[in-house]
């Protein structure tokens, strides 16, 4: 199921600070990557998505984590939930809140 990716502003400004950067083109590259899969395969093998417990979204939501880099120091790490759901007329279109793109913690 093909997913659609909003943004909160602070993983808006974590992508973007990224892409700024010289020194994390690859790192930049990588996220990119595993933002496509999350879009078209969220249970793709390398992103080893998983719940992270000590989080929760903005009205409880379960925050779940997706690896963007493995076996590597400050291995970048997407945070992000479910929903909320739109509907447009007859179509459902399922929606991943991405809430942050930081190094692991």
């Amino acid at each position: 199921m093909k997913r659609e990716l909003r943004f909160t502003p602070e993983a808006e400004a974590n992508l973007k600070a990224l892409e700024r950067s010289r020194a994390k083109s690859g790192t930049f590259k990588q996220v990119r990557k595993a933002l496509g899969l999350l879009e078209t395969d969220i249970r793709h093998a390398s992103l080893k998505t998983h719940a992270y417990e000590s989080l929760h979204g903005p009205g409880g939501e379960q925050i779940f984590e997706a690896y963007a880099q493995n076996r590597t120091p400050g291995a970048y790490r997407i945070f992000f939930y479910y929903g909320p759901d739109q509907v447009i007329g007859k179509k459902r279109i399922a929606v991943l809140t991405i809430v942050a793109i930081t190094p692991h913690p």
